[in-house]
């Protein structure tokens, strides 16, 4: 790993926001793009069963010892009363300002060590705290496939979908215990032991099922001798990046990590190789920290619980009552992103199209940003995450608006395109447009909205 410091970029920089946008992002591939189509792929969660795997394109940090726990309850806002083995949480974790580092999902293993899983950014920022806070714990960090040399450590499959009881009804060696959502189990699929969480990801519940990676293959290999009959299919990379839309995660806001004196040692000790972040859209301010959000913006204000000490804590205490973002579904206007494509082979010579929407999902940097404007032109919030919806013929995204514009059925405008100056690598040449789009809730699927932790 370079010795190259994320601070140490910053500091040759004209401004944060500058070494962003010009960062290139290199795509990384986990899986095939598709196993059969695409839309075929979209269509599974909501119809029959999918079959996610996750074993490639996350991270695992697996962290042990007598200060574990204490670890991780003073980084996060959650509450960890009664987080006894067996069960799992949504971890969160903010800057000393009170804005977000970022998420990832915790799991309180059987043996009493604890697996933190998800996008680097949640990990490294624990990596950074354990190292250099005195903590007594042991870390191991297994990457994801792309950067690991290897095998993974554990295989984790997602089973998601109307049929995803059915699915794993016909696949164990025995009957499985009734889980609460985010609750743990043990079952045995052909002959091996299975740790299981009870999730949900899409617009569906389902079950995560993760293991040793020799057993992998055995435990994928049954699931589909007791799925063919319910249907279920593998979903590739295309429709597997949707998922998001329907459930509302929002997964790469800027993390806030790039401004303030109590983050400056994480900086000098976080690599800049993989970790510096890149940033692209229409949302144009010249300052950082326009872009960071708090946990309320994000649609975590519930899970901050003031039970114990945490980094941040007194930021956040202070913000109590301060007004945020609402998170919120857009529905983009299907003529005006017809005319995105139209343009690209029908449009006037002499002026540049739009630039190009990739489908099903798009996204051209780590952290992309595109301004969502009121009915007056002024800013209204941002839109982070955009993609196509096959089964619904609608192109959404992910935005935090005011709360003005946040009640369902507000008609907003997304601005589309890079904006004029900018230094994002590899660019096409294109001008800014404005989509008309409709605020509809966060999460779009009804099942996630209401009946996921119910289920």
């Amino acid at each position: 790993m370079s010795n190259i410091s994320v601070e140490s970029v910053l500091s040759e920089a004209p401004s944060v926001v500058a070494a962003l946008r010009r960062e290139p992002f290199p795509p990384m591939t986990f899986l095939p793009m598709e196993f059969s189509n695409w839309q075929l792929e979209q269509r599974s969660w909501r119809d029959a069963a999918a079959f996610l795997d996750q074993s490639h394109h996350m991270v695992d940090l697996f962290v042990d010892g007598p200060d574990a726990l204490k670890l991780f309850s003073d980084l996060g806002v959650n509450s960890f009363a009664n987080f006894t083995p067996g069960k799992a949480k949504q971890f969160v974790a903010v800057a000393a300002d009170g804005n977000l580092i970022s998420d990832a999902i915790l799991f309180h293993l059987a043996d009493g060590g604890f697996d933190l899983v998800g996008l680097p950014i949640a990990a490294r920022w624990v990596q950074f705290h354990a190292e250099t806070g005195g903590y007594d714990v042991t870390l191991e960090w297994d990457d994801n496939s792309f950067l690991r040399k290897g095998a993974p450590k554990l295989y984790r499959y997602e089973v998601q979908g109307p049929a995803a009881l059915d699915v794993v009804n016909a696949s164990v060696d025995e009957p499985i215990a009734d889980l609460r959502f985010f609750q743990m189990g043990e079952f045995v699929i052909a002959g091996r032991r299975v740790q299981v969480l009870k999730h949900g990801m899409a617009g569906a519940s389902g079950f995560e099922f993760f293991g040793p990676w020799e057993d992998g293959e055995a435990v994928r290999d049954a699931l589909f001798r007791g799925g063919e009959q319910f249907g279920l299919r593998r979903v590739g990379y295309r429709a597997y990046s949707t998922l998001t839309l329907e459930s509302a995660w929002i997964s790469l806001p800027v993390a806030a990590i790039y401004t303030g004196e109590a983050e400056k040692t994480y900086r000098e000790w976080l690599p800049a190789a993989g970790n510096l972040g890149s940033l692209a859209g229409s949302f144009d301010s010249q300052d950082i920290r326009d872009y960071y959000v708090s946990p309320a913006d994000i649609g975590y204000g519930k899970v901050v619980r003031f039970d114990h000490d945490f980094y941040g804590r007194d930021a956040l205490e202070a913000r109590q009552g301060e007004e945020s973002k609402t998170k919120v579904t857009l529905s983009w206007n299907g003529d005006d992103v017809a005319d995105i494509f139209r343009e690209q082979f029908a449009g006037p010579g002499d002026v540049l199209p739009p630039r190009l929407m990739t489908l099903p999902k798009d996204r051209a940097a780590r952290y992309t940003y595109d301004a969502v404007l009121g009915a007056d032109g002024g800013n209204v919030g941002f839109s982070l995450d955009t993609g196509y919806l096959g089964p619904d013929r609608r192109v959404l995204s992910l935005a935090m608006v005011d709360a003005a514009h946040a009640e369902p059925g507000t008609e907003v405008l997304v601005k589309w395109g890079e904006p004029e100056g900018s230094t994002r690598p590899d660019l096409v040449p294109h001008r800014q447009v404005e989509i008309r789009a409709t605020v509809l809730p966060a999460p779009y699927s009804d099942y996630a909205r209401d009946t996921y932790r119910k289920a």
